[in-house]
């Protein structure tokens, strides 16, 4: 494993996360990008990150459309990170054009395999802080590729990483993903990483042993729902430790699919 030029000192400050302030910022709340009477409301929420979600959250008929409102509603008061389109669609070019807008804090790459498009994102919106989404073999592959390309922090999308490897389990079986991912950000001197999702949308039992897990593993999770997110703070959980995502089991194309949903404490 190559080694990072730029690890830090033992106790020095990391690279800037998310907001742009310390590592502990891992709260994210994701709302459908084609919502945009949900953006305010999600903005209120008390998530350290609203991010607006383009991709899985919008079907593809309404992509146009949906960047179009994200324009008309972004001003400099807004403060909102962007889940934008994968690199290998025809429509990340045209998300890239909104990153560069007032209001956005931040943009999350899906499906990172490559420092290019990374290096696009920067070249789009400079500076602008990168979360690098693992969803693939070739993403895991390539972690120190992506992590030398300048990002922020990895999230790790484990549903759809299960379905390209052709993975079980969710646990054990992830294990050597999640802590090869949890080692290259410590090496690169990144944020810890974000775990995957929950799907037991109402079984607090299980979310709170997701996110000991998770942080036991040295990943941080988020949140669907204000109320199971609430739940996790309230057993006195550490700051770092409450911090979960849940998910759920959607049909694509006929057949049904896991996959990561997207719109993590959706507004409504």
């Amino acid at each position: 494993m190559a080694a990072f030029p730029c690890r830090p000192a033992r106790g020095a400050q990391r690279n800037e996360c998310l907001t742009g302030d310390t590592d502990d910022r891992s709260f994210l709340l994701f709302v459908p990008g084609n919502r945009p009477e949900r953006f305010d409301k999600a903005c209120a929420a008390g998530a350290d990150v609203t991010l607006v979600d383009l991709e899985d959250a919008v079907a593809p008929a309404d992509k146009a459309a949906a960047r179009e409102a994200l324009r008309a509603w972004l001003d400099p008061s807004k403060s909102v990170h962007l889940r934008i389109n994968g690199a290998d669609t025809d429509w990340f070019q045209h998300d890239l054009a909104l990153l560069s807008l007032p209001g956005v804090r931040g943009a999350m790459l899906p499906k990172a395999e490559h420092s290019a498009p990374i290096g696009e994102i920067h070249h789009a919106a400079p500076n602008l802080p990168v979360i690098a989404l693992i969803e693939s073999a070739l993403g895991l592959r390539n972690l120190e590729v992506i992590a030398a390309a300048g990002i922020a922090r990895f999230a790790f999308g484990s549903i759809d990483f299960q379905l390209d490897v052709g993975i079980d389990g969710e646990r054990e079986e992830l294990l050597f993903a999640r802590s090869a991912i949890v080692l290259v950000s410590r090496l690169a001197g990144l944020a810890p990483p974000v775990d995957g999702v929950t799907v037991a949308l109402d079984d607090a039992a299980q979310l709170t042993d997701d996110i000991c897990y998770g942080a036991a593993a040295g990943l941080r999770r988020e949140a669907l729902h204000p109320s199971p997110a609430g739940r996790g703070r309230q057993r006195g959980l550490p700051a770092a430790r409450g911090r979960h995502r849940v998910g759920a089991a959607r049909a694509r194309g006929g057949r049904a699919r896991q996959r990561q949903r997207r719109c993590a404490w959706t507004a409504r």
